[in-house]
């Protein structure tokens, strides 16, 4: 098994889509990442929590966070009700070892979910001890909207401090996209940042997730505050490598990313 760092930096599965989770566990141990969050969603491993723990097993990778199946693809994976859904992540999180899971705030047309979304979060949390962080998002351009036009799917918005939780994801891709400040928004989380989704975008209105240090966004100006922060969390790499085309650029770019995030971390 790894030797872990004082900030654990992990893999997120969904870095190697379309492989499925397996292949996530097998580059995270290859490259020397401290474990692995398992994106929820179509992929049947990702469902299995003892598939996923063979994996764990195997690889010598700990799970140390879960992805809530809360995109819109994943809409009816586990459940067609979101807390149903989020109830599921949390104990797969437990029977995992898992610390933390990551939570996206609910869709507009979600109305009941929203209005207990917060109370649901703070009574798993107590009753569980996992950590649900809630991630900052993005609004995105409407059908037949134009060139600027742009609108949150989000209740009640983009930004999880609006509501105010105990524990926040912090998503460097989201925020580019969001034209964001990250550090401002790191800033308002305060103490209950507990979770940063490590990549980055170039301003453009769409989840990029490059590698670190492809975009515009303060990566290595964020993790430097975090070592002097008291930041207690993860910082899981999250970058798109479905266009890798070939085995050895996603090996590449997984490398970089997590070059990066120890450089900065001063690991």
């Amino acid at each position: 098994m790894t030797e872990p760092h004082p900030i654990p930096v992990g893999l997120s599965t969904a870095s190697v889509w379309p492989q499925r989770a397996g292949a996530g566990f097998e580059l995270a141990a290859e490259l020397g990442y401290d474990g692995v969050e398992v994106m929820v969603w179509v992929d049947q491993v990702s469902q299995d929590v003892q598939a996923l723990r063979r994996w764990s097993a195997d690889t010598g990778m700990p799970v140390l966070s879960l992805h809530s199946p809360s995109l819109l693809i994943t809409q009816r994976v586990w459940s067609p009700d979101p807390e149903v859904r989020l109830r599921r992540t949390v104990d797969a999180a437990l029977e995992l070892g898992a610390r933390t899971v990551v939570v996206h705030p609910p869709f507009r047309w979600q109305r009941r979910y929203a209005e207990s979304f917060a109370d649901l979060v703070t009574e798993l949390e107590e009753t569980s001890g996992v950590a649900v962080a809630v991630e900052n998002m993005f609004k995105v351009r409407p059908p037949g909207g134009g060139r600027h036009s742009r609108v949150s799917a989000f209740r009640p918005s983009i930004d999880p401090t609006d509501v105010g939780y105990r524990n926040y994801t912090l998503d460097l891709s989201h925020t580019a996209a969001a034209r964001m400040d990250p550090l401002a928004l790191a800033e308002r989380m305060g103490a209950g940042l507990t979770h940063v989704h490590l990549a980055d975008g170039t301003g453009l209105p769409k989840d990029e997730h490059l590698v670190p240090g492809h975009g515009n966004q303060p990566c290595a100006e964020l993790l430097e505050k975090l070592t002097t922060s008291g930041f207690a969390g993860q910082v899981v790499l999250e970058v798109n490598t479905r266009r890798a085309g070939q085995q050895a650029r996603r090996v590449r770019d997984l490398a970089e990313a997590l070059l990066f995030a120890r450089l900065h971390l001063g690991q």
